[in-house]
């Protein structure tokens, strides 16, 4: 069947990353519960992920080793938050991105589990350090950011809380790369983890070029710890349309950075090599 041994994974949140956990984990065999504070969700997403793993099957798509039913069979709903985590290795958290939401479920689910039990919230912008403010035991916390939607997306960002031990990361790390996952291990907590960074300055001078050199900002939201991207025109006139800005990604960048990252084409733009070439620039 697969690897797991009857490894228990318990979701916290049904919405979309819940569900796309969900069934990531389930194709790699794990036994997974998925709970919801609002009675009925969790159900109602295992009659989703039913449908959606008969699709995916159809279509030749479906991840993993196992049978649709195999893979659904793997699934539970609970409304109950001491039943969910009952017998759970790891933990997902994917409610909404709120601070003071993730704190208490984080703190909730403490209360439930062994302190061997790793907890993970899949926040796209929120620190560990934040996050986690509120469990006693952080040395088993950490980020798992998913890349939306993570059932055909495979990149997640491991960030480590500054309590985090490094047995716990590798730990993470070699579950997801067993799910088929392409996890990457940040060293420690930045505002924006990696791919939002680079996203971010990708759209900062688009924006640049489109607008004349009026850069967006990234500014806090009032009362608030997230951030939103801010756009401001200056009236003037860019060096390049918006479809043609668009163009430069979608054929170009993009197409060579779907095979090979930009540190990679250094290095191979370089006739000896990045690190002779580059690292060698003082």
């Amino acid at each position: 069947m697969s690897s797991s041994n009857g490894k228990i994974i318990t979701i916290i949140g049904s919405g979309l990353i819940g569900r796309s956990w969900a069934m990531v984990f389930a194709s790699g065999g794990f036994q997974v519960k998925i709970y919801d504070n609002q009675p009925g969700l969790a159900a109602k997403a295992i009659t989703d992920i039913r449908k959606q793993f008969g699709e995916l099957e159809e279509a030749h798509m479906l991840r993993g080793e196992l049978k649709a039913t195999e893979q659904f069979a793997l699934l539970s709903s609970h409304d109950d938050l001491a039943q969910a985590l009952e017998g759970a290795f790891f933990v997902q958290e994917c409610v909404f991105e709120e601070l003071e939401a993730k704190r208490s479920v984080f703190q909730a689910v403490e209360s439930h589990v062994g302190e061997d039990v790793i907890l993970s919230s899949s926040t796209s912008c929120l620190l560990p350090s934040n996050v986690f403010s509120r469990v006693q035991n952080r040395s088993h916390c950490l980020i798992s950011h998913p890349v939306n939607p993570p059932y055909y997306v495979k990149l997640v960002e491991l960030v480590p809380h500054p309590e985090t031990l490094a047995t716990v990361m590798d730990t993470v790390h070699a579950l997801m790369t067993q799910v088929g996952q392409a996890p990457v291990c940040l060293k420690k907590e930045i505002d924006g983890f990696a791919l939002n960074r680079v996203q971010y300055a990708i759209i900062a001078e688009s924006w640049r070029l489109v607008q004349h050199e009026t850069p967006p900002r990234l500014l806090q939201i009032p009362e608030s710890k997230n951030y939103e991207l801010v756009m401001m025109s200056n009236g003037k006139e860019g060096v390049i349309s918006v479809q043609d800005i668009d163009l430069v990604m979608s054929e170009g960048l993009g197409m060579r950075y779907a095979f090979i990252g930009p540190m990679e084409t250094m290095h191979l733009n370089a006739p000896e090599g990045l690190l002779y070439d580059y690292s060698s620039i003082t």
